[in-house]
């Protein structure tokens, strides 16, 4: 085969693999760009170049530069705009894609004129062709078959800014030894759980983004059921009768590259307006008080409007501000009030994160509000706190101290706790913890509570977290101690 058939040969690949390698970079571009692109463009006259370096924006350390080179050199087959410039950053359109394509087959064209083909070569092409028939024609319908599913999922999403994001949590508690417990000083107080009990929880996410850095939430929430409750109940449940509520309604916005804000105009408060509550344990575990009980002690209901600021001081130091203002009257009050709402708290916490084995922090809490401490009208309060880990990789070490003062008395609460990552399986957590809860009101004593539980990822949906809970409420009831069987299946969407 002559020497010049095999150049026309040889940039038919060349030419196809520019082409497409463009084609790729408008498809991705096209599918992550979520705006409507208009095909009703004046017609542009592209000009053929004769050396790369005419294209002013081609640098010999672009990734591509070779393969231009070679096409401009060896085939005469690239053109770039009037102002001589190839662009070769942006999207083409099929009409720049079908001209490039154009002026590469006419180069192809001549060169095969000027060689002619002689009976064997013929041959050796068709053989070639109809060698590689099948797979250019699996090919074709891989190409065609995701035109097609592209087209469909387009035609039917559900949003272009919004995203659905799903969890259901169910539990199922045993008791072995049961709390039946009573204050005598307060007879509403009173605690009996001496049965198997379900509970659980379905939470909708609409977190919506209009910028790609920006979030804007809307948590639609159900649940019913609860056990634990005379030390802290259960982690994952809330809601009563299933009754459908919005638990959660922020947006969250930079404001430069290490600042970031929150105003939210429901369901943030404590924990909610920090980067990390440090303990490992806090998530995996099925009882509540795994959630440090500091975070809480300023008491504002779930119908707190709040506005939020997080300082990233360094890659590592970060300063989290949060302030929450709410009347407790809920949805039978007429409005939520600012200056003079009857609850009121404010959290800073100043966050250490890096990359090794020590994340810690130290945090303030302090509060305004007659529902503090749930129920008590222990009015001001003032907590300060601090949170440690020390992970050494599939082995942890964490815990917090917190101590909070009210109407001139005080109180000390406190959690440590151990575990193991990756236990057994990739992705699952074994962890044992326990701690002194806050002093609550009507209670005799801090109430105190030791969980061991295991995290067991059945897939990348369902979760499977097994526990065992022993708690003391400290009412001064029959039987204040309390030992369940827990179990909780997770199912995140």
């Amino acid at each position: 085969m002559s020497k010049l058939l095999w150049k026309s040969l040889l940039a038919v690949p060349a030419a196809m693999g520019a082409a497409f390698a463009v084609s790729g970079t408008a498809i991705a571009a096209e599918s992550a760009s979520e705006s409507v692109v208009s095909f009703d463009q004046e017609p542009v006259q592209l000009a053929q170049i004769t050396s790369v370096s005419e294209l002013t924006d081609v640098l010999p350390s672009d990734w591509a530069f070779q393969a231009l080179q070679s096409l401009v050199e060896n085939y005469g087959c690239i053109q770039g705009y009037p102002d001589r410039t190839f662009r070769g950053q942006r999207s083409m359109t099929r009409f720049e894609f079908a001209a490039g394509l154009n002026a590469c087959l006419d180069v192809m064209a001549v060169l095969i004129s000027q060689a002619g083909i002689d009976p064997e070569d013929l041959a050796t092409i068709r053989r070639l062709q109809e060698e590689f028939q099948a797979e250019l024609a699996t090919l074709r319908g891989r190409v065609d078959a995701l035109e097609a599913e592209t087209a469909e999922l387009r035609a039917q999403q559900f949003s272009t800014t919004t995203k659905l994001r799903g969890q259901a949590d169910f539990h199922l508690g045993a008791p072995f030894d049961t709390f039946n417990t009573t204050n005598n000083a307060d007879p509403d107080l009173q605690f009996v759980e001496d049965s198997v009990s379900v509970a659980s929880r379905a939470r909708l996410n609409f977190d919506t983004s209009f910028t790609g850095e920006d979030l804007l939430r809307i948590r639609l929430q159900a649940g019913d059921g609860s056990f634990l409750n005379p030390i802290g109940g259960l982690a994952n449940a809330g809601g009563d009768g299933f009754n459908v509520d919005v638990t959660n309604f922020y947006y969250s916005f930079p404001l430069g590259s290490r600042v970031s804000a929150t105003l939210s105009a429901r369901g943030l408060a404590g924990d909610d307006w920090v980067a990390s509550t440090i303990v490992p344990y806090d998530g995996p575990a099925v009882a509540g008080p795994s959630l440090p009980a500091f975070y809480s002690a300023g008491g504002v209901t779930s119908n707190a409007a709040g506005v939020g600021l997080n300082f990233a001081l360094t890659d590592s130091v970060i300063l989290d501000l949060g302030y929450n203002t709410s009347n407790v009257g809920g949805a039978t009050n007429p409005a939520i009030g600012v200056s003079a709402a009857q609850g009121q708290s404010y959290i800073a916490q100043l966050s250490f994160l890096p990359e090794g084995f020590l994340n810690a922090a130290i945090a303030y809490v302090g509060s305004d509000n007659s529902e503090a401490f749930a129920g008590g009208a222990f009015g001001r309060t003032d907590t300060f706190a601090g949170l440690l880990n020390l992970d050494f990789g599939r082995f942890f070490v964490a815990g917090h101290a917190a101590w909070t003062d009210f109407n001139g008395g005080d109180d000390f609460s406190w959690t440590a706790g151990l575990g193991f990552n990756d236990f057994l399986m990739e992705g699952s957590q074994f962890g044992v913890y326990g701690g002194q809860l806050p002093q609550l009101a009507g209670y005799l004593d801090n109430p105190w509570i030791v969980e061991g539980y295991y995290e067991i990822p059945v897939s990348q949906f369902i979760t499977l977290t097994p526990a065992l809970i022993y708690g003391d409420a400290k009412l001064g009831g029959p039987d204040d101690t309390g030992f369940y069987g827990a179990l909780r299946m997770t199912f995140s969407f």
